[in-house]
């Protein structure tokens, strides 16, 4: 029998006896939680308070949809669908993947959009051709050909003396990228079975040929790289890499299966507001704006680095946006985020910063600070909001919308 997903919001609580909710599901959650040094939610006696991460997690048959909610005076239904919206935006997901249309018609989670991503990935190498590598092979052969090993070819032929026990190459599809993309297949193989992807699934295992098991450590999947020769596997490593680290190898030595795509809010509403501006950049690229993110200078000549999120130029003027994904309490900045803003309007020498919150358009208008013993310029910051959402759709105009509340 297969459970409804249970859908909670950003900063929302699940509670253990709601929608299926179990003390074992729970238990399986906090081991996930400490692997992660305890970032992705608070742990309470019945349950959990969730953080700014959200996306989905599957342990057993309960999955667990955790949707962004900028602002908690919206309607819950808006909401669904802006975490894909936004990594689709943002180049995370390919647009030709499900989408909102078969979201709104099945009880579809973006564990599945990433599953059916992969796959049609694997889908398009194996039609394209898999690449054969060259590798080295210790075994028996029939012919001599490669590095005779003495020692071990004494021990085991000793009877059959038409066999070599040779080191030798072999050019086959057996090399360490295959070996990532099956390991990768053989864990969506796992959460596929009782879901539309099943049949899918099952026709890239039977053409994905046999590859040797791995051990997919962090260091192991990084240290794989493509070449000229392997370009067009790029993306599906990308994939693969994602999905092996999120299985939570750790914590799967139990009879459920474990496996989490979650994503900091912080982190993608910063990406999503650079990649808007970057766009209304190239789209009024006549106008000379210029659009940089995470741009570093080091701090009064030491070894630490100021970044702001996002620095914006336009002929002589700088203008500085840090992006935060909350709701400022009656629109008053932290402290210090407000030291922070001065000390990237000093070092970029900005005199317009501002402090980028989602929400509805807000603006607070520029408040002005000026150091007269050290500073000639009037540096001014203002705290602003910004509408994430047209209707249920993301805003397509929040470039420019951010950029009329910086320039005015």
């Amino acid at each position: 029998m297969k459970v409804d997903p249970i859908h909670v919001y950003e900063h929302g609580k699940l509670i253990i006896g709601e929608n299926g909710f179990t003390r074992t599901h729970c238990d399986a959650f906090v081991k996930l939680n400490n692997t992660q040094d305890d970032a992705y939610f608070d742990v309470l006696h019945n349950g959990l308070k969730f953080k700014q991460y959200v996306g989905v997690i599957q342990v057993g048959g309960v999955i667990v949809n955790i949707h962004p909610k900028a602002d908690k005076a919206d309607d819950d239904a808006k909401w669904k669908n802006v975490l894909l919206q936004m990594l689709k935006a943002c180049g995370k997901v390919k647009a030709q993947t499900s989408g909102n249309a078969q979201l709104k018609r099945q009880n579809i989670n973006l564990l599945e959009v990433y599953f059916e991503y992969f796959l049609k990935e694997l889908e398009g190498l194996i039609h394209s051709g898999l690449v054969k590598k060259y590798r080295k092979q210790t075994s028996n052969v029939k012919a001599l050909k490669g590095k005779l090993e003495f020692a071990s070819n004494i021990r085991k032929n000793t009877i059959h003396k038409e066999r070599f026990y040779t080191t030798h190459q072999v050019y086959d599809k057996d090399h360490k990228i295959h070996q990532i993309l099956g390991h990768a297949l053989e864990i969506v193989g796992q959460f596929t079975r009782a879901s539309r992807l099943n049949d899918k699934c099952r026709r890239v295992e039977l053409a994905f040929p046999e590859v040797k098991k791995i051990n997919p450590t962090h260091q192991f999947l990084y240290s794989v790289q493509t070449d000229r020769k392997t370009a067009q596997y790029e993306r599906a490593l990308e994939l693969a890499r994602f999905i092996i680290l999120n299985y939570s190898p750790d914590i799967n030595k139990g009879a459920q299966k474990m496996i989490a795509l979650l994503f900091n809010m912080n982190e993608l509403w910063e990406e999503y507001v650079l990649k808007m501006l970057k766009k209304y950049a190239l789209e009024h690229e006549s106008e000379g704006w210029e659009v940089f993110g995470q741009e570093s200078k080091n701090f009064y000549g030491t070894r630490r680095s100021i970044r702001p999120d996002i620095v914006i130029r336009k002929e002589n003027e700088v203008f500085i946006i840090d992006t935060k994904w909350k709701r400022p309490n009656k629109m008053s900045a932290n402290i210090e985020d407000l030291k922070q803003m001065y000390a990237y309007g000093r070092f970029w020498n900005s005199e317009k910063l501002m402090l980028l919150y989602p929400g509805f358009h807000y603006d607070s208008g520029y408040n002005q600070y000026k150091n007269k013993e050290n500073d000639r310029r009037e540096h001014q910051c203002k705290i602003a909001r910004v509408s994430v959402l047209d209707d249920a759709s993301l805003d397509q105009q929040i470039g420019k919308n951010i950029i009329d509340l910086m320039v005015n």
